[in-house]
């Protein structure tokens, strides 16, 4: 009960150490301070800095992305919120130039929203991916609201709730000409939306991109699937739910914290951590900055986590952990059937890591045993050699294997002449946009 209040007056003893570490980091360190030419003053800083940074409070990073360069040109980007709710935002990179040949393609590029998980983690986990959907596409990301910066009387959130926010996300963009791509937990609730929406003879997108998700985690079960079956959702109910304390606006609110979150993610990889943390402080005192600063950046965006609504937790945990309803083919959403055999006229391309120790293989590529109204000629598969579950998504593999697929794939489906048939249609060959120098940016 008074966890997450614990873990809060642990933090306030801390900052008082935290702030004094980086000070002294800041003194030893800084050329032409008298204290940094004291012999030792190397592991010096770099001993404060590292107990600065293992102590201090990680805020949600920004995205950062505010131009994209290709082939010489830099095109400024714009990061926009377009539609806000309690929950969710929904938000917007544009792209900018003056030439007209430019503006033209820019316009005629598909859109795509992203749907980044709500899972510990803040969208900007995605930055990597959004910069290089940039380069061919209008680019749309959720970005989830901490639960703990949510006031009680926004009412909970529960997983239908989330559904119906990307069914109104897709409304909203427009889902004639969108492309819809969910990375690792979303890839659930975005079935199930454009399911229900496909049910109600509603338009749907042209097509879907799964990664990494865990459409049926009997596929291969990994240590995340396993914890959440060997206890009873009582049990999480019990032991991860606290309520927000009453120095943030949530107060009061039920959630999963983040820190636990965290500490999960930690405990999955402890010697992985100690080790990255030991070079970290050895690349300080050897002076090379550059790997430092990689480890920086990656531990400024893996230690910020998100509180999450316990109502959602839950609902997780047991629509999609513990009961399988969506592969069994029997979940409710606000009393709808989530049929995905009801999907035509939308493509599906899975994407799963073959090291994935998140997501096993098989759980993403059980959406194609599903989407029965979907023609094999509408069907793709990629398993990533080598790729782990944020290898997928984020880093070299992303950029040089998996991106230039999924462009194509997206590329394939964004004809105008394309049919809506579900199967046996007659479509455009598909090919990567022009690699002009006036292009719009890749």
């Amino acid at each position: 009960m008074f966890l997450y209040q614990l873990h809060e007056l642990t933090r306030s003893w801390m900052a008082p150490l935290t702030y004094w570490a980086e000070a002294n980091a800041r003194a030893f360190s800084t050329p032409g301070s008298w204290l940094s030419g004291m012999p030792g003053a190397e592991r010096i800083a770099a001993a404060n800095e590292l107990v600065h940074r293992i102590g201090k409070d990680y805020e949600k990073p920004a995205f950062d992305i505010h131009s994209i360069e290709w082939e010489g040109e830099v095109y400024p980007v714009v990061e926009k919120t377009v539609l806000s709710t309690p929950f969710c935002n929904l938000l917007r990179f544009k792209r900018y130039t003056d030439d007209a040949g430019t503006i033209g393609e820019m316009r005629g590029q598909p859109p795509v929203l992203i749907v980044a998980p709500l899972s510990g983690h803040h969208a900007t986990l995605l930055r990597d991916t959004v910069r290089t959907m940039l380069r061919d596409h209008k680019v749309y990301i959720t970005d989830w609201v901490d639960a703990r910066m949510v006031p009680r009387e926004a009412g909970p959130f529960t997983l239908d709730d989330y559904v119906r926010t990307i069914e109104g996300f897709i409304r909203h963009i427009g889902a004639k000409d969108l492309h819809v791509m969910s990375v690792c937990q979303p890839t659930v609730p975005v079935l199930a939306a454009i399911s229900l929406m496909a049910a109600r003879g509603e338009p749907v997108p042209r097509s879907m991109v799964m990664m990494g998700g865990p459409i049926d985690t009997r596929q291969s079960p990994t240590s995340v699937n396993n914890l959440a079956t060997k206890r009873p959702l009582s049990w999480f109910q019990n032991n991860v739910i606290h309520p927000v304390p009453q120095n943030y606006p949530g107060a009061g609110r039920r959630v999963y914290p983040g820190f636990l979150q965290h500490t999960g993610f930690m405990a999955m990889n402890p010697e992985r951590h100690f080790m990255s943390h030991w070079d970290f402080y050895q690349n300080l005192v050897k002076g090379d900055l550059d790997d430092a600063e990689s480890h920086r950046r990656f531990y400024d965006e893996y230690n910020a986590v998100l509180d999450m609504p316990a109502e959602y937790y839950l609902d997780t945990i047991r629509v999609v952990f513990q009961e399988h309803l969506l592969p069994r083919g029997l979940w409710d959403v606000g009393g709808e059937r989530v049929d995905p055999g009801r999907i035509s006229g939308t493509a599906l391309m899975t994407i799963e890591g073959e090291l994935d120790d998140i997501s096993g293989l098989g759980q993403t590529r059980a959406a194609h045993d599903l989407c029965t109204g979907i023609g094999q000629a509408d069907r793709q598969h990629l398993t990533v050699q080598g790729a782990g579950h944020y290898g997928i998504f984020s880093g070299r593999r992303w950029r040089e294997q998996v991106y230039p697929k999924v462009r194509d794939f997206i590329a394939a489906n964004a004809a105008e002449e394309r049919g809506r048939s579900p199967a046996g249609r007659e479509r455009r060959a598909g090919r990567p946009p022009s690699r002009r120098k006036a292009a719009a940016p890749r």
